[in-house]
């Protein structure tokens, strides 16, 4: 199990996202705006972040800055739409949405949850 900090502007995206994670075994934070993040990374460890696609491509390299100062060891996925393409070279990985298959997005979440782990431990 992991615990997966969702980020994004879309509510109900983000509710399904995070049905799925936690079905799959996950715990999910949402988080809709910069405070939210911060207070969020205060209080917890997350293995893993997601950059939901809703999230304009202006402003994922800042959620990204945000989740790299105050959640350093976590590792983050970022959601994007073909149309826009990627918008965070330096994520630790992408996924094409704007809802992936299920299957993708928790597969996507346990592998990078297994490589924050095996970071942590060593």
């Amino acid at each position: 199990m992991a615990l997966v900090l969702c980020t994004g502007i879309d509510r109900q995206v983000m509710q399904t996202r995070a049905m799925l994670l936690e079905r799959a075994g996950h715990k999910v934070i949402q988080v809709m705006g910069e405070r939210e993040l911060v207070e969020a990374c205060s209080r917890s460890k997350f293995d893993v972040a997601v950059v939901g696609h809703s999230v304009p491509p202006f402003e994922k390299p800042r959620v990204l800055r945000l989740i790299r100062q105050h959640c350093p060891d976590t590792k983050v996925l970022e959601l994007f739409v073909q149309s826009q393409g990627s918008k965070l070279p330096d994520a630790d990985d992408w996924l094409e949405g704007p809802m992936p298959h299920p299957n993708d997005l928790i597969d996507r979440v346990a592998t990078l949850a297994a490589k924050a782990a095996d970071a942590s431990s060593q």
